[in-house]
């Protein structure tokens, strides 16, 4: 049973919304349909469910940033000190330059250019400071508690995806509105950083803010007193425990060709020696020593900032720095003549950023098919036999009905599953996975950590970053862990258990 507070201490300060009838297609399909909800004052909503039910969409109406038919009605409160405004943050930050262009290409972030085209954390900060008239001096306390101060003078082009969710979390709580929504507020973040998040929460519900968080976590603030999933169109409410995740089995049995080992041109895979990195005076890896082996499955973890992108960054070829280096990949010295193209079709790759960058004016079969090609967008016919695997793999990720639609037209967790199946569509020796599982509820998650589990099982080599201990393959053996920048563990995980 739910034992949290029913109200909060400045309920009668609190925002009331009514919603009614509220009807919502999307390319002819029925996403909300007469949907109704009062969230009243002092309440604390956590919306969660099964991935492409609406709930993106239905946060997105009531903050007034995409419309729809039907009555909402939104009372804020008049003695509050509090601004009366509604801020839906996103899963994802899109940022600009300095121009007000937002379309960059992922491995901009590694170029030592990307310096004068983009604002730094703190001079982003300083503006939205001035435009919602804020004191500067109010937002250390939170900075600290996200383990964020260190990043003032980054660029915002050189963020992870959980430093960039970190920056608007920020935001968020610096401005305190009188009605915070957040669309997937732990996405990136480490334990730590969650655990102080929720404190965070709690300290601006105190303070009256009202929240709505979309997710299906469940260490949540204290303050959380209400709990709602969408169901054919509507709003339910539910208990804390009784969370709805997708229950169906998936009962397909993955393709032949990804039952194969992959062919291995070298039994190193990844060596690295001393790897130093550097952006200016920052010095982001520090005498990295690290070698995978064919057929290793590896666990990469450690704090946002840790060096964990940047350490990726390096294996699959972005990284510009890797040529000073002794890096070597599939047994070969990196910068010995290689290409980057050459480096990747030995990899396949997914990661939050590679996902921000990629193409999403291509459909579901035409992004798969890419991963053949290691672009971010299909440019040339398949033969015959590469267009039965693309389709062996649509069926197996249940996406036949969808495989037409352009990708971002797809709810979030079906764009992952999609990305998911480009990565595996070569049978690669080497699969990076960087948070794989952002933006997937409980059930795609377990589902697809036991694809990779089969997938490992016939010699596939891994690196799988995640912060969830409970929501990793079983098939991991070994641990690396970053803090600073340097390696601070390398263990088996199988003799420390």
């Amino acid at each position: 049973m739910n034992d949290r507070k029913s109200k909060s201490p400045f309920g009668d300060l609190g925002v009331s919304v009514a919603i009614q009838n509220l009807n919502l297609k999307y390319q002819q399909k029925l996403v909300l349909r007469d949907l109704n909800w009062t969230i009243n004052r002092g309440e604390n909503w956590i919306l969660g469910g099964i991935s492409g039910t609406g709930k993106t969409s239905l946060a997105k109406i009531i903050a007034g940033q995409q419309s729809a038919l039907g009555d909402i009605k939104v009372s804020f409160a008049i003695n509050s000190i509090l601004p009366p405004e509604i801020l839906f943050v996103e899963s994802w930050y899109q940022f600009k330059n300095l121009e007000g262009v937002a379309n960059f290409y992922y491995q901009q972030r590694y170029t030592s250019q990307q310096a004068k085209d983009t604002l730094t954390v703190h001079a982003e900060l300083v503006n939205y400071g001035k435009e919602k008239g804020l004191h500067f001096d109010q937002i250390e306390p939170i900075l600290e508690a996200l383990n964020f101060s260190s990043f003032a003078s980054s660029q915002l082009i050189e963020l992870s995806s959980g430093e960039h969710k970190k920056l608007q979390l920020v935001k968020a709580l610096w401005l305190k509105p009188q009605l915070l929504i957040i669309d997937q507020p732990y996405t990136g973040l480490d334990a730590s950083s969650r655990k102080n998040l929720n404190i965070l929460l709690d300290e601006v519900s105190a303070q009256g803010v009202q929240l709505i968080l979309i997710c299906n976590d469940t260490e949540l603030p204290n303050s959380i007193n209400h709990f709602a999933e969408i169901k054919d169109g509507q709003l339910i409410e539910v208990d804390s425990l009784e969370l709805a995740t997708d229950t169906q089995k998936h009962e397909r049995e993955i393709p032949d060709f990804l039952k194969e080992s992959p062919v291995y041109s070298s039994q190193s895979i990844v060596k690295m020696v001393d790897v130093n990195i550097s952006y200016g005076e920052k010095q982001v890896l520090k005498n990295i020593n690290w070698e995978v082996k064919a057929g290793e499955k590896w666990l990469l973890q450690g704090h946002n900032g840790s060096g964990k992108s940047t350490l990726l960054s390096l294996i699959n070829g972005d990284h510009p720095q890797s040529y000073a280096n002794e890096l070597y990949l599939f047994g070969n010295r990196r910068g010995s003549g290689e290409s980057i193209w050459d480096i990747k079709q030995h990899i396949g790759l997914i990661s939050p950023e590679f996902h921000w960058y990629f193409d999403a004016t291509s459909t579901v079969w035409q992004s798969i098919a890419s991963g053949f090609y290691d672009t971010v967008g299909l440019f040339q016919q398949l033969p015959y036999s590469k267009s039965a695997q693309v389709d062996e793999l649509v069926e197996y990720f249940g996406l036949t009905a969808s495989k037409n639609e352009l990708l971002s037209t797809l709810p979030l967790g079906k764009q992952r599953l999609v990305l998911l199946a480009r990565t595996i569509i070569k049978n690669p020796e080497l699969l990076i996975l960087d948070e794989p599982c952002q933006g997937l509820d409980q059930q795609q998650t377990q589902h697809f950590n036991q694809l990779i589990d089969e997938l490992c099982g016939n010699g596939m080599t891994l690196i799988y970053v995640g912060h969830f201990e409970s929501q990793l393959p079983t098939c991991i053996e070994k641990r690396i862990l970053l803090e600073k920048g340097e390696v601070k563990v390398v263990e088996n995980i199988l003799e420390s258990v």
